[in-house]
């Protein structure tokens, strides 16, 4: 699944090259990836021009004025650009034709993706939007905030770092490398988290999605961009899909194991348990 890094390099290719455009028409063929009454959001977003495309967590907005389109990619969405007149693939569910000749095509092999037109005023007012936490770079997100949130309960770390509600954008990926910078095992339940933990993983999380973010996200094979740009952060990964291989920092073979569900990459030597 794209993580912060992943959704700000789309959104970042996505304003050099859509904004300004105008949306001529809009061809539905998965009703079900709009939230909301489909027609509706055919004629609220035909003959509107996107003014820019930015981001929150693994939230896309794209702003049209008045009213502004959300979209998430879950764990498959990508958006390519295409002439109008390329043959409509399979999993090509969300088309916008622009006035320039060109589509904007929303490809969701699995269809988990979700996308609705809201008002740019209510943004932040929405279920999806309001539930959601601080985001990896924030000045808001201290270690004091993350050890308020975490130190009460008995989930392991992993699952409360993947919480969209306490941290907004941090995802499977991060969420590894994060605890391995902390130096911190996955599986520690939240109430043995001490602040000192809290605040070193915050400052890995702050140093991590700002350096992944410059380097254009992570690729590999769960998430490739569909843009022409590539992540290149895969080359600086310390743990993440790195199972069997010796730790970069101690030598000891990284392992694998799942934690709510979730494929976890850790070195048992630099992240002892409590």
């Amino acid at each position: 699944m794209p993580e912060i890094a992943e959704v700000r390099t789309v959104a970042k290719t996505l304003n050099e090259r859509i904004v300004g455009k105008k949306i001529i028409g809009v061809t539905i063929n998965y009703s079900k990836i709009i939230d909301g009454d489909a027609k509706y959001f055919e004629e609220i977003v035909k003959d509107k021009h996107i003014l820019s495309v930015d981001n929150y967590g693994k939230w896309l907005f794209f702003s049209l004025g008045e009213y502004t389109i959300m979209s998430h990619l879950r764990m498959e969405g990508k958006y390519f650009i295409k002439e109008i007149t390329e043959d409509v693939e399979k999993h090509e569910h969300i088309i916008f034709h622009l006035e320039d000749g060109t589509d904007l095509r929303y490809h969701d092999t699995r269809k988990f993706g979700r996308m609705r037109v809201v008002k740019t005023d209510e943004i932040y007012k929405t279920p999806e939007i309001s539930k959601l936490g601080i985001e990896p770079d924030n000045k808001a997100l201290t270690g004091e905030y993350l050890y308020n949130m975490v130190h009460n309960s008995n989930l392991p770390i992993k699952a409360l770092l993947l919480d969209q509600s306490i941290i907004n954008g941090l995802g499977n990926i991060y969420a590894n490398e994060v605890l391995f910078a902390a130096g911190v095992h996955p599986e520690t339940l939240g109430n043995k988290i001490t602040l000192n933990d809290a605040k070193k993983m915050v400052e890995g999380a702050k140093v991590i999605i700002a350096k992944a973010t410059e380097m254009g996200g992570t690729t590999i094979r769960s998430y490739t961009s569909s843009l022409g740009v590539y992540g290149s952060y895969q080359s600086e990964l310390m743990v993440q899909s790195r199972d069997k291989e010796k730790c970069k920092v101690c030598g000891s073979d990284i392992q694998k194991i799942r934690v709510g569900g979730r494929g976890t990459y850790f070195c048992p030597k630099c992240q002892k348990r409590k």
